[in-house]
């Protein structure tokens, strides 16, 4: 697996190698309204974890999940905070973006 420096190093390879759904989280799925795609968690796997703790403050963390749904071949990115800014989400889309926490 690749190591970045930053969130925009990262998004911009995992684009670069077919990753070219944005998601964002909405409580218990991964949405992409542009493409009219929603997918709950039983329906992606997470094939990459990238984190980023921030250079002042440890709590700013970014995490960039690179996802993909074999039944329906999408393949996209997932970028969230962690710590003061995290967004809320059911317990079955925390345990499914915790069990890949590195």
């Amino acid at each position: 697996m690749n190591n970045y420096d930053t969130v925009t190093e990262a998004v911009s390879d995992l684009k670069a190698r077919g990753y070219n759904i944005d998601f964002n989280l909405a409580f218990d799925q991964i949405i992409c309204p542009h493409d009219n795609i929603s997918l709950k968690p039983h329906e992606f796997e997470i094939v990459e974890v990238h984190r980023f703790e921030g250079e002042s403050n440890p709590s700013d963390e970014d995490v960039v999940y690179a996802v993909e749904s074999e039944d329906r071949k999408l393949k996209g990115v997932i970028t969230s905070a962690f710590g003061p800014y995290a967004d809320s989400m059911s317990n079955e889309m925390m345990q499914k973006l915790s069990m890949h926490k590195r």
